[in-house]
């Protein structure tokens, strides 16, 4: 199906058309109609699917761009998910004159997002805790919120937001239709949809051959000491032009991106406790091509969304599985195909064999030989 099919109002259309979009995607095409009509979602369906338009498009259309109070709510488990999913909706509304989309979260002065409200956005995308905290202060009313989305719900359940969420929906008076996207229907998700929905449409979108990321996965073992050495030799036997190396803490993620800098490589590092105007300066970076790699830990993972990634490294094995997938998930986009590696110790490897079989990941165990040549260990 394409876009053209969905009979959409000219405004959308036009905003669709010019960022090049044509076909639309499974979860699009399932999930957009019933939506237009109004019913309740809760959809499984895979990062990179294109869920974000899949609730976009109804939302913005929906909108009355007369109407000056928050008419419609995103929760989303991370700042970065927030900015860009507000990104993509204001893109989506290009056209739509009067439809204003506020993202607020953590991280950024409370007061200024005060300041925001008062300027009267139709549409905000928020984390939950930020958005609490506004409500306590009566800085916000969502008295005339219709649509609620939940953007990420297994993974915003998961981080102990579950209270959070419900004493928001709690206060939507005016609430007539609720969404969940999720890559899995967790015991939480089915809590809330039980909840607060009613005879909700039920969407699973598995993922496609075509669709899947295409993802070489490589593991290789390694001691702390051999590691940046191992590194190195790797991306020096490639030769990779944009890289995102993933460690477990802000401590090794900061050592990182010293020895890198020292070794002259275009590096930055992004973790928890930078400021978040560094945050979206370094992110605007590396998406604009300034900075070749960029070190993170996990609270970054989600949020990255940029094209392009030749290929991911987890220096320390991910403290949970699922981690691993998340980390992967940033190369291998839009049909291109990345490379992704793991470092472990001897004593890691019981963990490493767990994460590939609960992910069901195919990892390919390689070495460096004398010549400091990747090879395949059989």
């Amino acid at each position: 199906m394409t876009f053209e099919e969905l009979n959409l109002p000219h405004e959308i259309a036009r905003a669709i058309n010019q960022m090049h979009y044509t076909q639309v995607t499974q979860i699009q095409q399932e999930a957009i109609p019933e939506m237009r009509k109004g019913r309740d979602i809760i959809a499984k369906a895979p990062t990179g699917t294109g869920k974000t338009f899949a609730f976009g498009i109804p939302l913005i259309e929906g909108i009355d761009e007369q109407n000056r109070s928050v008419q419609a709510l995103v929760l989303a488990p991370t700042r970065e998910l927030t900015i860009q999913i507000s990104e993509q909706l204001r893109l989506l509304a290009r056209y739509k004159n009067g439809v204003r989309v506020l993202s607020v979260y953590g991280g950024q002065p409370i007061s200024k997002q005060i300041e925001a409200l008062k300027r009267r956005p139709n549409v905000v995308v928020a984390t939950p805790g930020r958005l609490i905290d506004l409500m306590n202060r009566k800085a916000i009313n969502l008295d005339g919120v219709t649509l609620a989305v939940l953007d990420e719900a297994d993974e915003m359940l998961d981080m102990g937001f579950i209270k959070d969420v419900r004493g928001i929906l709690d206060r939507l008076p005016s609430m007539k239709q609720m969404a969940m996207f999720s890559a899995t229907i967790s015991r939480e998700v089915m809590d809330i949809g039980w909840l607060y929905q009613r005879d909700a449409a039920e969407i699973t979108v598995e993922p496609e051959l075509e669709s899947m990321p295409l993802i070489n996965q490589y593991a290789i073992e390694c001691s702390g000491g051999s590691k940046f050495g191992t590194l190195l030799d790797i991306m020096e036997c490639r030769r990779f032009r944009r890289v995102i190396i993933f460690c477990n803490t802000k401590r090794m993620a900061e050592r990182l991106y010293t020895q890198l800098a020292a070794k002259g490589f275009c590096v930055d590092c992004l973790h928890g406790d930078i400021r978040q105007s560094t945050r979206n300066r370094i992110m605007q970076d590396f998406k604009n091509g300034d900075i070749d790699v960029l070190v993170a830990t996990d609270v970054a993972a989600r949020g990255i969304d940029v094209s392009g990634i030749d290929a991911v490294f987890s220096y320390d094995v991910p403290q949970e599985n699922a981690y691993y997938l998340h980390r992967i998930g940033r190369t291998g986009r839009a049909r291109n195909t990345g490379d992704s590696y793991i470092f472990y110790t001897l004593a890691e490897k019981f963990k490493l064999d767990d994460i590939i079989r609960l992910t069901k990941s195919d990892v390919t165990f390689i070495r460096l030989n004398n010549a400091h040549k990747i090879e395949t260990i059989q």
